[in-house]
């Protein structure tokens, strides 16, 4: 582990070979590092001086948390990761493996975002006055999003929100709804969706027994079946 600067840890923090505190930040005048207490930071992770993270913070492998980010409680960010400076992330955020979270985003608390989430923050990469109104997506309380959803500048996503997977955000989405696709539009309330049915159904479950099909290839006693 690498330190630079003041580095604030709190009381039970794991920190693995390989990972480096208050990473300087390129021209931005940010100081000082804050680590809550029983965190765990694995190999490859850089964390940049001037963000300050809460209790309980964990990081996969080769996450990458730049400088003016302020992090809640029981956050977890999966390996191969990158939040950019000047986030706001709530308590008991997952962000999953490969997400890319744009600088100036806020996320609420108890947000979910698969693997492959992107957020953009520029509507004219490298126009100088859209770069001056540069803002990432604000993301509600428990909002779920998808794998590989791109969601653009600007976009708010209310509170208790589900985003299907695969889809590219550009319009705000109320609270409580279901959106996807390519523009995602919204189809209606999560409250309607019988969640339970649809999960027994895609995973090939009986919907009176909720009992699982073997798997392929697989025999009773766990083997594979020769073919």
């Amino acid at each position: 582990m690498t330190a630079n600067g003041h580095v604030m840890e709190g009381d039970g923090v794991a920190i693995d070979d390989g990972v480096i505190l208050g990473y300087a930040g390129g021209g931005r005048a940010s100081q000082g590092l804050v680590i809550g207490a029983g965190s765990r930071l694995r190999t490859g992770t850089v964390l940049y001086a001037g963000s300050a993270f809460g209790c309980r913070f964990e990081t996969g492998h080769n996450v990458v948390v730049r400088e003016d980010n302020v992090v809640g409680d029981d956050v977890s960010i999966w390996s191969n990761a990158f939040v950019d400076y000047g986030c706001a992330i709530g308590d008991r955020v997952k962000i999953h493996v490969g997400c890319y979270v744009a600088q100036f985003s806020c996320i609420g608390d108890g947000a979910f975002l698969a693997p492959g989430v992107v957020f953009a923050n520029d509507l004219f990469p490298g126009d100088a006055v859209s770069a001056d109104a540069m803002r990432g997506p604000t993301i509600g309380m428990g909002v779920q999003i998808g794998v590989n959803v791109t969601i653009v500048p600007y976009v708010s996503i209310g509170a208790g929100s589900i985003v299907g997977a695969g889809s590219v955000v550009t319009k705000d989405i109320p609270e409580g709804m279901l959106a996807y696709g390519c523009p995602a539009r919204v189809v209606g309330p999560v409250s309607d969706i019988d969640i339970a049915s649809r999960v027994r159904l895609r995973a090939g479950r009986s919907p009176e027994t909720n009992d699982r099909p073997p798997l392929r290839g697989v025999d009773d006693a766990g083997g594979t079946e020769a073919r």
